[in-house]
């Protein structure tokens, strides 16, 4: 690839990267709870829209919070008698990359936006791997247009206050360009915030970047793209799927019904006044001098604003008329919230919809979030190769081939999903137990991480090598009622205990 190849391939790639951008600014607003008001006339909004400037009744925060948080990477599993305790040392560099944290904010921005990147490389002075978890504003994959899985290149942007960089990464080569920034920033805002790009002017005007002591452009050791996607819900001809993006249209109509409704309640808290046998006061015409010239009608909006009405006819009578009903609108929102719920999979228990779930009993409520665990496995199935491909580049950036291969057949395991008491989930455990189920699946089951197991079967080992230890375990199993009391707690766990 020459110089000019990777220049129309950066371009081609910005402008994609670019065209998104739009659509991810406005997932991660209504994810923020930053929701303009919209579907009102525009009459309707001239009159009242700026008062409500800033409100917004944020139900697309909680159908990502609530899968993303039953997302939990556990860790990763090969066969010890092949590969000894290389899964350890895997685990080990995402441990020491932050990736608990990292991954918890890229699962959050795949939810939302609908796809983030990790990127793996070498330390320029330790030579030792580093894994990054970006944005999908700011990384564009180059996908092989025959063989869909296979990346040919992949784009990297950011920016500081003024210049904008990217890089090109190639299976071969590693280009890096710069040019500057199309739009200034404000300099009051945070880091983050001036560090976004949100729609750039134009996708050209780059240049070459050239770091001293480094060769431009700087050959690729690992000989393949060190990107890796973890897309929410891919489809097979198309985009991944945002789970904010169904969200908005009926976010938009909660929002403007609480607007609705803060305006009828605004007009029912104030008395309305009727003036009979009289017509609308004149305001006086004033010259240059202060003297009266004549006179011209109030406003009728003046009038309508401070609930005045004025009725001049002899024969004019008034009659009562019902205050405003507040519940009409908290009906249709708590429906619209419903419809939310059901479309996203989200239980209605986590959005305070009290549609169908009134009267519900334990069992009933579990049945409520069969489709949130659903979807949450469903994700798991995606990332899971996409870890497995993070891993391999970890192994190459460590040298080791083999370990690179073993890689794409790692088992990654995940929390469960579904949550249960701790009283469930060890009576679960010990059923389990007594089946047969050894120790360290167990643990497993559990959601320990591959650290902490390995610690807990160090912590029996030496319980099992000290003889007054063991006697007292063996104390506490042979207890008189052991038996009695777990019989008694599965008992209590499953109804009626028969």
């Amino acid at each position: 690839m020459s110089a000019t190849d990777a220049l129309q391939m950066v371009n081609r790639l910005y402008a994609r990267l670019n065209g998104r951008r739009p659509d991810f600014d406005e997932r991660e607003r209504y994810y923020e709870g930053d929701q303009p008001l919209t579907f009102a006339t525009e009459e309707w909004k001239k009159a009242n829209a700026a008062r409500y400037v800033g409100f917004s009744d944020n139900w697309s925060r909680p159908v990502v919070d609530a899968e993303a948080e039953r997302l939990r990477y556990t860790g990763v599993k090969l066969d010890e008698s092949k590969y000894g305790d290389a899964a350890k040392k895997l685990h080990e560099q995402w441990l020491l990359n932050e990736m608990d944290m990292q991954s918890s904010q890229g699962f959050v921005a795949s939810l939302t936006t609908s796809r983030s990147y990790v990127i793996v490389w070498a330390d320029p002075f330790t030579q030792q791997p580093t894994i990054s978890w970006e944005h999908g504003a700011d990384v564009e994959i180059e996908y092989d247009w025959a063989d869909g899985r296979r990346r040919v290149a992949a784009l990297k942007t950011w920016a500081d206050s003024g210049v904008e960089y990217a890089t090109l990464y190639t299976p071969q080569w590693v280009w890096k360009f710069q040019r500057n920034r199309s739009t200034s920033q404000m300099q009051e805002a945070s880091q983050p915030d001036q560090a976004r790009v949100r729609h750039a002017g134009s996708t050209g005007g780059w240049v070459a970047r050239e770091v001293m002591g480094e060769q431009w452009p700087l050959a690729n050791p690992l000989g393949l793209v060190p990107v890796v996607e973890f897309a929410n819900r891919p489809t097979l001809k198309g985009d991944p799927i945002s789970e904010i993006q169904g969200v908005i249209p009926m976010q938009n109509a909660i929002n403007l019904l609480w607007a609705y409704l803060f305006l009828a309640a605004d007009y029912a808290s104030m008395p309305a006044r009727v003036v009979l046998h009289q017509g609308p006061p004149k305001m006086p015409v004033l010259d240059a001098e202060g003297k009266k010239i004549g006179e011209k009608d109030v406003d009728i909006k003046d009038l309508a604003e401070k609930r005045l009405l004025y009725l001049s006819g002899a024969d004019t009578t008034i009659d009562s008329w019902e205050a405003a009903r507040l519940d009409v609108f908290t009906g249709v929102i708590e429906k619209a919230v419903g419809h939310i719920a059901a479309q996203t999979r989200t239980p209605p228990t986590y959005l305070v919809s009290t549609a169908g779930m009134s009267n519900v009993n334990g069992e009933g409520l579990k049945a409520s979030e069969i489709g949130l665990v659903k979807k949450s496995l469903e994700f798991q199935s995606f990332a899971s190769p996409a870890i497995r491909e993070v891993y391999r580049l970890v192994a190459l950036v460590l040298g080791d081939q083999s370990l690179a291969q073993a890689a794409r057949l790692a088992t990654i395991t995940w929390a469960n999903p579904e949550i249960r008491s701790e009283a469930q989930l060890a009576d679960a455990l010990l059923k389990k137990r007594n089946l047969g189920y050894p120790l360290e699946y167990l643990m497993e089951i559990d959601g320990l991480d591959p650290s902490d197991i390995e610690r807990v079967l160090a912590m029996r080992e030496k319980e099992l090598e000290d003889p007054q230890i063991a006697a007292a375990m063996r104390g506490l199993d042979d207890s008189p009622g052991s038996s009695g009391a777990v019989s008694g707690s599965a008992a209590d766990s499953g109804g009626d205990g028969s």
